[in-house]
């Protein structure tokens, strides 16, 4: 059984798709599980818009705008995003420790491929929009976790209050 999981993952890891197990808590995967930010909302139940750009600037320094979203909890929010960058963009939202971890991951397999409902790539020009229900108050985060971009400034904080 051992030799067919490894030889699995070898021709996953070569066909350029990359595989991780779990929620997204402790990685990616099965989202049946709420997440302590909250879950995938419905389009007819979202009142809101919040624009969200993603890019770079010349200095390297890369941005969302804005950086802070502040929501209510239980609000349903239509998050739209456009890339108004160079290169591809993630947006990724999740408490602090668990974009900490995604980010460690992403480090060692950069093209990681994402179906994750709290997450969403966008080649240059490109647009998409996650709707979202905030599930609990508190204070959780956003980033783009391909390699490198983090720690060019590209993150945000998202306030859940009550």
């Amino acid at each position: 059984m051992k030799p067919m999981i490894a030889a699995t993952v070898l021709m996953a890891f070569t066909s350029g798709a990359a595989f991780a197990g779990g929620t997204h808590a402790g990685g990616h995967g099965d989202k049946s599980d709420k997440m302590p930010i909250g879950n995938p909302g419905e389009a007819a139940k979202a009142k809101r818009t919040v624009n969200i750009s993603m890019s770079e600037k010349d200095d390297g320094t890369m941005l969302f705008q804005p950086t802070v979203l502040k929501v209510k909890k239980g609000e349903t929010v239509r998050l739209k995003f456009v890339n108004k960058g160079k290169v591809d963009h993630e947006f990724v939202m999740d408490g602090h420790e668990g974009i900490l971890e995604h980010k460690a991951l992403m480090e060692k397999f950069p093209e990681m491929e994402h179906a994750d409902p709290n997450a969403i790539r966008l080649a240059p020009g490109a647009r998409g929009e996650i709707i979202w229900t905030f599930a609990n108050a508190g204070e959780f985060g956003f980033a783009c976790l391909v390699p490198g971009h983090y720690d060019s400034g590209m993150k945000g904080d998202i306030s859940v209050a009550n």
